[in-house]
């Protein structure tokens, strides 16, 4: 009987001792795991947070007492800064204003003072800069991207894959009815040729490229997504706008490439193309700003250094080709008073 009651009492000990053993590993596995899992967020925070704010480093800073930013101007140049308006106002809080209603528009804006800056897709005219100097506001220019005038067919079109500036005059003169006046190759059918309207910098660049500035004839309209549309609507149309409008519509449209007119080769509406400029319609794409402006509002100044400083990202995001480094640093030094 003694023995049985010792052989229990040993038995009931290493039972207990096993029991504490266990424990012990339990709450060693939980610390453990809990270490980890703590590690582990540690690590995914510092990940996430290193990957958001993906804006460029800015040295300005903004104040909400300051007038309130406002841009007008070019719709080409509209998805680039609109872009980086979004990022402006997520990163600092301070919504600015813009519009897209042509690059004209845009001028008129900054000449009477409704606007600080004007986004315009061609250089500024001899009347603009006479009207700015009567107005008694001084400018700078700054280059923030590069575009391609795209001219685009219906795909349903298969018989135009290029065109010379001689054909496009033919057909934007108002000369050539249907395509086989444009070329007797083509089918006896109908031309309908869309473009954007006067307002646009688009159509003064096509006007002078083209056109040896003679005049755009055909139907000329003032929203270029309805250029785009009209072309996509009719299979005997033509169109041209800027590159990014064929980039968003390139499954509706087909691109004709283009012969330009010191050259025999006809060349195709591509970002490379775009970018060293042998695409014969590629053209630079600008912001002008009221120096006054700049040097008195210090969001403003703190927003076209955002502006400058992201538009590598923004053009490349929207489909135009972005500045080249040493051309961005060269731009960003027209600001006044920028800390380096």
């Amino acid at each position: 009987m003694k023995k049985n009651l010792f052989l229990a009492a040993l038995l009931m000990s290493l039972m207990f001792i096993l029991a504490a053993c266990s424990g012990s590993g339990s709450e060693e596995g939980t610390e453990e795991e809990s270490a980890g899992s703590e590690e582990t967020t540690e690590e995914g925070s510092e990940d996430e947070s290193s990957e958001s704010g993906s804006s460029a480093d800015i040295t300005g800073a903004v104040n909400e007492d300051d007038e309130q930013i406002a841009g007008e101007g070019s719709s080409t140049v509209f998805p680039i800064l609109n872009l980086l308006v979004e990022d402006f106002n997520a990163d600092q809080g301070i919504a600015v204003e813009l519009g897209g209603n042509g690059t004209g528009s845009g001028f008129s804006a900054l000449i009477d003072g409704t606007a600080q800056f004007a986004n315009a897709s061609r250089a500024i005219e001899q009347e603009e800069i006479d009207a700015l100097e009567e107005a008694g506001i001084d400018y700078t220019e700054f280059l923030v991207a590069t575009d391609g005038l795209t001219v685009a067919v219906n795909p349903a079109n298969d018989f135009v894959e290029e065109l010379t500036f001689d054909e496009l005059k033919t057909i934007y003169s108002g000369e050539a009815e249907n395509w086989s006046d444009v070329n007797p190759d083509f089918p006896d059918e109908p031309i309908a040729a869309y473009g954007p309207d006067q307002s646009h910098g688009t159509h003064d660049f096509f006007n002078e490229e083209v056109m040896e500035e003679e005049g755009v004839q055909g139907q000329l309209i003032q929203d270029t997504n309805q250029v785009v549309s009209s072309v996509v609507g009719d299979q005997n149309a033509i169109g041209f706008f800027g590159y990014s409008f064929y980039q968003e519509n390139s499954d509706q449209l087909k691109a004709v490439s283009i012969v330009g007119p010191d050259s025999e080769e006809a060349v195709e509406p591509t970002f490379e193309n775009v970018m060293d400029f042998s695409y014969p319609l590629s053209r630079p794409l600008y912001v002008y700003t009221d120096n006054a402006a700049l040097e008195e509002n210090e969001t403003f100044h703190t927003f076209m250094e955002f502006v400058l400083k992201n538009s590598q990202s923004a053009a490349e995001e929207v489909g135009y080709v972005p500045l080249e480094d040493d051309a961005l640093e060269e731009e960003l030094s027209k600001l006044p008073n920028l800390e380096q």
